[in-house]
């Protein structure tokens, strides 16, 4: 249950928590979703991406000023491989927006278009618009959480420079939280040695990368994250992988969330390696029915659909 939790709280993992900032809420209660995002939702868990866009466009139809609407429909298209088309809801959904944090939210979401599309570059521009909202209305946690979000995109697309650059603003932003408590402090450190780990990994350091792993671990091991333990059998996984030492790899990866759409990638790949075809494309599968508009799925979902049409031809 823990693990669940801060999976959420780590990213959008779910349409819901992605528009939760445009739905209307009261005092004390969860986001009130409208009855068609709940059926739309309902629609993609069922793998009806287009019965769902359907609907969507249906409510625009009637409502065209609907931020929800409007963020929902793109949120499919770019599950979809439509981004160009995606972004003009976005785009719509930013000038229509009644709150700067709502046009804040449609940025975001521009961001993760264009991570879906595997591209750095667009989405750090966009992304900035969002670190720069948050920094207007001095909220240092969630600047750094935008940070690391272009920085997570940039190192999925090979963009090693730029993804250090972000982690480091991302880190530094986030320890500028005022009255800083020790396990915040603790949190963004474990960030930055596991976000090190992995750049040097992908940078063929193994030393290095073994150290920050290290590192890692012994922020956790003083207790005051619990929840962010899941992520370091990821992290174990991940290095152990691009140390080609599959078989270690793929041991961690099974021991990390296994409802994360990249996980699920990262074993397909690792099967695949392995030689595996079968359980390869097993999770490609899952990996490519996501849902989400995040950067787990921004990066595992064309990836793995990709995977399964070379696989399965």
């Amino acid at each position: 249950m823990k693990a669940t939790i801060a999976v959420i709280q780590r990213a959008f993992l779910v349409l819901s928590a992605f528009l939760a900032p445009l739905l209307a809420q009261t005092p004390g209660s969860q986001p009130q979703q409208p009855e068609f995002i709940r059926q739309g939702q309902q629609l993609m868990r069922e793998g009806k991406l287009d019965d769902a866009l359907a609907l969507y466009r249906k409510t625009l139809q009637t409502s065209p000023n609907s931020v929800p609407a409007l963020m929902a429909a793109g949120n499919v298209l770019d599950l979809k491989g439509q981004g160009e088309e995606a972004r003009k809801y976005f785009q719509k959904a930013i000038e229509v927006a009644d709150t700067p944090e709502h046009k804040a939210t449609a940025q975001r979401a521009t961001a993760m278009s264009y991570a879906f599309e595997g591209n750095c570059k667009k989405t750090v521009e966009h992304e900035q618009e969002v670190f720069e909202y948050y920094g207007s209305v001095k909220n240092f946690f969630q600047q750094g959480e935008i940070a690391d979000e272009a920085a997570r995109v940039c190192i999925d697309t090979g963009d090693l420079d730029a993804a250090s650059h972000w982690y480091q603003v991302g880190h530094d932003t986030g320890l500028k939280e005022p009255d800083l408590k020790g396990a915040r402090q603790d949190l963004w450190e474990f960030r930055w040695e596991h976000a090190q780990a992995r750049i040097a990994a992908r940078r063929g350091n193994q030393t290095e990368a073994q150290k920050r792993v290290a590192a890692a671990k012994a922020i956790l091991d003083k207790g005051t994250n619990p929840e962010q333990t899941q992520f370091l059998p990821y992290l174990q996984g991940y290095v152990a992988f691009y140390a080609g030492d599959y078989k270690a790899a793929l041991e961690e990866l099974l021991k990390a969330n296994q409802n994360d759409p990249f996980i699920q990638c990262m074993i397909g790949q690792t099967y695949e390696k392995l030689g595996d075809k079968g359980k390869a494309v097993e999770y490609y599968r899952k990996a490519s029915a996501a849902i989400s508009h995040n950067t787990t799925a921004a990066y595992a979902v064309p990836f793995s659909k990709k995977k399964v049409a070379s696989l399965s031809g």
